[in-house]
């Protein structure tokens, strides 16, 4: 089974950004393996809260400008 796990801030994309995420990287992914990978094929986009990662040694929280309004 195809697995693609994607790491965001959280309230960084909206659902519909998500969903798009979902199908491209399931398209790209049966691009690769073929239809018969498409009904095994699974991806988590998981949300990391502000301050649960840090990038250059500084925490990171997400700007209000960059959250998303669903």
């Amino acid at each position: 089974m195809p697995f693609v796990n994607i790491k965001v801030p959280e309230a960084a994309l909206t659902r519909a950004q998500k969903a798009e995420i979902v199908h491209r990287a399931t398209d790209m992914l049966v691009d690769y393996f073929s239809e018969a990978a498409r009904p095994h094929t699974m991806v988590l986009i998981e949300e990391v809260k502000d301050g649960g990662y840090a990038r250059a040694d500084e925490v990171f929280v997400i700007p209000d400008a960059y959250r998303a309004r669903d």
